[in-house]
């Protein structure tokens, strides 16, 4: 069990260290919040281990359905648009629909999985691979796997947000906005991609 384990962590670095809209955000409002990627992190795993105790249970067919995959893209890039639109805006009070960005970094990790496509593909294929190897021993087994990936996740985003934030204590304030507007601009690419693939897909 020890190597299986050992196993699922490596498969889930490769996932988790992957840039993706998570990282952008855990880099780019890291920089004034060091913990911020904690509670990424957090609302990530809110929706990861219902979604991983439903693959279990047979959803991974579901998940790879051309249409579902679709409506997941659009709406995940859109959501990516006002995320990057929130982050681009010069300092101010942004418009209310804009102002997501500065939400509850536990809200956000929420937001961001839900709206991100290649998460249910992964869990749907690689990561349903694992949980089938995991019940063989027994409950624990699964249990094991869905602490250690999450730990990935958790250890991940905090170390991105804590080197954001001091880079910006480090830098000043124009470092800090320098990495909001990449990250905005990341954001939209993210967003680009997730709109084009979708549209493929369907």
């Amino acid at each position: 069990m020890l190597a299986f384990i050992a196993t699922a962590v490596l498969i889930s670095l490769s996932g988790v260290m992957a840039p993706g809209p998570i990282t952008a955000v855990a880099i780019g409002r890291g920089s004034e919040d060091p913990h911020l990627g904690a509670f990424l992190a957090i609302g990530h795993g809110i929706v990861e281990i219902p979604l991983m105790t439903a693959v279990l249970f047979g959803l991974s067919r579901l998940l790879q359905l051309p249409h579902l995959r679709t409506g997941i893209s659009i709406a995940g890039a859109i959501f990516l648009v006002i995320m990057a639109a929130g982050m681009l805006r010069p300092q101010g009070n942004p418009p209310k629909v804009l102002r997501v960005s500065e939400g509850s970094p536990l809200l956000l990790g929420v937001l961001l999985t839900l709206g991100n496509p290649y998460f249910y593909v992964w869990w749907g294929t690689i990561g349903a691979n694992l949980i089938l190897s995991s019940v063989s021993y027994g409950t624990w087994g699964f249990v094991a796997l869905a602490s250690s990936h999450w730990s990935c996740d958790l250890v991940w985003d905090t170390l991105l947000s804590a080197a954001s934030f001091r880079g910006g204590r480090l830098l000043g304030r124009r470092f800090q906005r320098f990495l909001f507007v990449a990250c905005g601009l990341l954001l939209v690419a993210f967003a680009a991609r997730l709109l084009v693939q979708g549209l493929r897909a369907s």
